[in-house]
């Protein structure tokens, strides 16, 4: 594999990203085993799926644990696996940390109390996914290499020092709910200051400041050019606000402005 390949790439870490990467198609070529990275947001997987296009590498999965996960890792394969090869062996890659709250407790925490919990014990992020939160606890989804020492520590930390706290088979990941709310706006034109305007539900120049400040993400990438053309498909988060999901660009007003169906995820 040509590394020079790398050389492409001007940004320090998406430069230290595919090279690790790059390490595991090698990897994968000469151990003949399967191999993964670790749990990616949505902008480094962006990233990785670009490249792994870009160099033909076709015997890989991204995946997360279930479908809409936010957090995933590409597990890279040898050509004589197959997909459902690759399948049973996630669970020697990927399980559940299922904290069970008291019923005293139940309701109180939220993604960032469980996730501050694993920070809080030395654990780095990128061997966290997803943290799927319901009123009785959570199910916490991590590489399995980290499962053992969060079983016996989590319980150490007084705000589940009375939980119950099991591994489990990410094949028994509590069901996972997504909801979206449906809305229209109306914008003057495509560019990405309006369209942030609207959906922050503030003035341009309030769009503007959130911009500059790189809390905006268009299809997981940062975006920091305000006259950036909006297009149907696109994916638009915005720090402190949400998700949102350009759905379709619904047609025009007699005074020319364009109407968006948008997608908000809540």
């Amino acid at each position: 594999m040509d590394r020079n390949i790398l050389n492409d790439y001007k940004e320090k870490d998406e430069k230290m990203l595919l090279a690790q990467v790059l390490d595991k198609v090698e990897m994968v070529e000469k151990k003949n085993k399967i191999e993964h990275t670790d749990f990616l947001d949505m902008a480094q997987s962006e990233l990785v799926q670009k490249f792994i296009n870009k160099i033909n590498i076709e015997n890989y999965i991204c995946y997360g644990g279930f479908e809409e996960a936010e957090r995933k890792m590409f597990v890279i394969y040898p050509e004589k696996f197959n997909t459902g090869v690759v399948a049973k062996n996630i669970s020697n890659i990927i399980e559940i940390i299922r904290i069970q709250l008291p019923d005293d407790l139940k309701g109180k925490y939220s993604h960032r109390d469980y996730l501050g919990a694993v920070m809080k014990l030395g654990i780095e992020r990128e061997k966290v996914g997803d943290i799927i939160v319901d009123n009785d606890g959570a199910d916490i989804i991590v590489e399995k290499e980290i499962t053992k020492f969060l079983l016996q520590n989590l319980g150490s930390l007084t705000r589940f020092s009375k939980s119950t706290i099991t591994v489990q088979k990410i094949e028994d990941l509590r069901k996972v709910e997504i909801h979206k709310e449906e809305l229209e706006i109306i914008v003057s034109s495509l560019r990405l200051d309006n369209v942030i305007s609207e959906l922050a539900r503030g003035s341009r120049n309030k769009a503007l400041e959130i911009i500059n400040t790189e809390r905006v993400f268009v299809n997981f990438q940062c975006e920091t050019k305000k006259t950036k053309q909006i297009k149907a498909g696109d994916m638009i988060t915005i720090r402190g606000k949400g998700r949102f999901y350009i759905k379709e660009l619904v047609g025009q007003t007699k005074s020319g402005r364009t109407i968006i169906k948008v997608e908000k995820f809540v």
